[in-house]
């Protein structure tokens, strides 16, 4: 069998170039070996972080590669992740500033470089509108798998039969996320009303869209949600999704530093353990063997969209939110193998 290393050490290589250069900038920086000392460190948090807040995506990832076609998959497990590191850990945070700020991106870069306490300014200032997308697209993601009529296994039946009963009326989870969003903004000042309405509703309209081009790009299948499962609608599904699950880390971040260097390199590492996860999950077929892991995936995806709309009222720590994902995740773990137990 394929021993662990195997699929981490790449992970582990990327983790060591990443601390070295952490350290390297830390003393270009600062000067001394102890700067050095608390960019490495630094570094390793966020790592750490973003590993916690991202598990599920994870699985989410697994699940929807093992039906893709092999080329496909193999696509996605390069190309994807130069997107995400590059995409999501650099230019995401770049174009947010030069957006809000009425700049160009060469000015954006200048900005991190020079002028780290604006730039992390500017980011948290984005906060609100970040939020209220990303917990729209992620609950939608959420309410499609446990709306599903033609799921067949569920974890906590009594909520979930329910929620598969309801799931033929048409546009229920669209009425479901819209109910919160309408409570959550009307909890919000007047000026921030607006911002977070139409970022929830982009998100909204993000998620139809990738959905239906999905559907229009792999439609010749038969299978069940093979939108999502086919080729390039696959692909753009996936990073759509993995774009979500970043702004919590990438926000987050500017928590620890302002130093956007630092954050694509800790960012990057965990992103590098999410891939090699994603691979041995896929290969080893563990999704298979533990049967309620995607359901606790799932429920850790509702848990990150709530507390992304909640943070659109109050600050909710990342450790935060990290931990309610790992303890979900764990719980399922803990009842498939209960469940394989009792099953022998």
């Amino acid at each position: 069998m394929t021993t662990a290393f195997h699929y981490f050490k790449w992970a582990f290589a990327v983790t060591l170039l990443g601390l070295c250069t952490s350290f390297w900038l830390g003393w270009r920086f600062g000067g001394t070996f102890a700067a050095g000392s608390s960019f490495l460190l630094i570094c390793a948090v966020l790592a750490v972080l973003e590993i916690s807040l991202s598990f599920d995506n994870a699985i989410v990832n697994a699940n929807k590669l093992k039906t893709m076609a092999p080329r496909w998959q193999k696509r996605f497990l390069t190309w994807g992740i130069l997107i995400a590191v590059f995409g999501m850990r650099i230019v995401f945070p770049l174009a947010i500033v030069a957006i809000a700020a009425h700049i160009g991106p060469v000015e954006a870069i200048r900005l991190a470089a020079t002028q780290p306490q604006d730039y992390a300014r500017i980011m948290r200032e984005s906060h609100l509108g970040i939020s209220a997308f990303g917990g729209a697209f992620l609950g939608m993601v959420a309410l499609s798998f446990f709306l599903d009529e033609a799921k067949e296994i569920d974890w906590i039946s009594r909520i979930e039969s329910r929620m598969r009963a309801v799931g033929s009326i048409s546009g229920v989870g669209y009425g479901l996320v819209l109910a919160l969003v309408l409570i959550v903004g009307m909890q919000l000042g007047t000026t921030d009303q607006a911002t977070f309405f139409m970022a929830a509703i982009l998100g909204l309209v993000v998620f139809m869209g990738v959905e239906a081009l999905a559907h229009l790009l792999d439609g010749r299948r038969a299978v069940k949600d093979a939108a999502r499962a086919g080729g390039f609608g696959a692909f753009l599904y996936l990073e759509m999704l993995d774009a979500s699950f970043s702004f919590d880390g990438v926000i987050g971040a500017f928590a620890l530093t302002n130093n956007l260097f630092l954050i694509a390199i800790g960012l990057g590492i965990g992103a590098m353990y999410v891939r090699s996860m994603t691979i041995m999950l896929v290969e080893r077929k563990t999704l298979s063997q533990f049967r309620f892991l995607e359901h606790g995936a799932f429920y850790s995806i509702l848990a990150l969209s709530v507390v992304m709309f909640a943070q659109s009222l109050v600050h909710v720590p990342e450790v935060v939110t990290g931990l309610i994902g790992a303890g979900i995740i764990a719980l399922s773990l803990v009842s498939s193998l209960r469940f394989n137990r009792l099953a022998v």
